[in-house]
């Protein structure tokens, strides 16, 4: 069920605002994990890219945009989502709809070499624990050494008053910036409800539960588990705003 590319433009548009509206660092969290793909990839002129729980592509896009040799393969399980990155994103970004971390899933992205990185933002938080365990397995053993798994995501914190602080930095943030002001979530999925183009992709998005929830509510500490036992060797934050995390783990 395609979309016309200039409506797809316009929502993917929106949904960048709306996303704002609870990520203010949100381009900067972009660019690190950029920096730290770039980094990794060593000189290599056509690295391969799997974007966990990619939605809409907003992340494969800008990585495209940073290394226009890179071969980027995203995996959601969203079709209205898909169905506008799908749209406007270009041909060396290629969209898998699979379950990330359900059996089959690693062999749905038909990968044809080593992978050189793994990335995801806001979207692995959504993932119960026994599918994200195996999307790190399975992960790791198509990874070269030396590459990497970025993950940019908001993290639950080890204690309440920790986290009580990291909340606070997190509102004052939004508030200095402004985005409190911009379209929210609920009214973006309500309006795109209104469009008629997007009834048959809206109507299987609700049939197959990809309709969110808020998951596992890991720690670092969680993370950190579950990709050392999957066999990453180092991990370690490298950019953190509040509960904001850009966390690296190295094969």
């Amino acid at each position: 069920m395609p979309v016309e590319r200039g409506l797809a433009a316009e929502w993917l548009r929106r949904w960048d605002v709306q996303q704002e509206h609870y990520l203010a660092d949100r381009e900067e969290r972009f660019t690190v994990i950029a920096d730290v793909v770039e980094h990794a990839a060593g000189g290599r002129t056509d690295p391969r890219v799997v974007d966990l729980g990619c939605g809409p592509g907003s992340l494969a896009g800008r990585l495209a945009e940073r290394l226009p040799k890179a071969r980027v393969v995203g995996v959601d399980s969203d079709p209205f989502l898909l169905a506008l990155g799908a749209a406007v994103l270009p041909d060396r970004v290629r969209l898998v709809d699979a379950w990330l971390g359900r059996e089959g899933w690693l062999d749905a992205l038909g990968l044809d070499g080593d992978v050189d990185a793994a990335v995801s933002t806001t979207a692995l938080h959504w993932v119960p624990e026994e599918q994200l365990a195996r999307a790190y397995r399975d992960m790791a053993s198509v990874m070269r050494p030396g590459a990497v798994l970025v993950n940019g995501d908001h993290l639950e914190q080890e204690r309440p008053r920790s986290a009580a602080l990291a909340q606070a930095v997190r509102d004052r943030r939004l508030e200095r910036t402004g985005v409190l002001d911009n379209e929210d979530w609920r009214t973006w999925w309500d309006a795109a409800r209104e469009v008629p183009e997007f009834t048959d992709l809206l109507a299987e998005r609700e049939r197959r539960g990809a309709t969110g929830g808020w998951g596992n509510k890991f720690t670092l500490t969680r993370h950190t588990e579950l990709l050392h036992a999957a066999g990453f060797a180092e991990v370690q934050p490298v950019w953190q705003y509040g509960d904001n995390y850009v966390l690296v783990a190295v094969r």
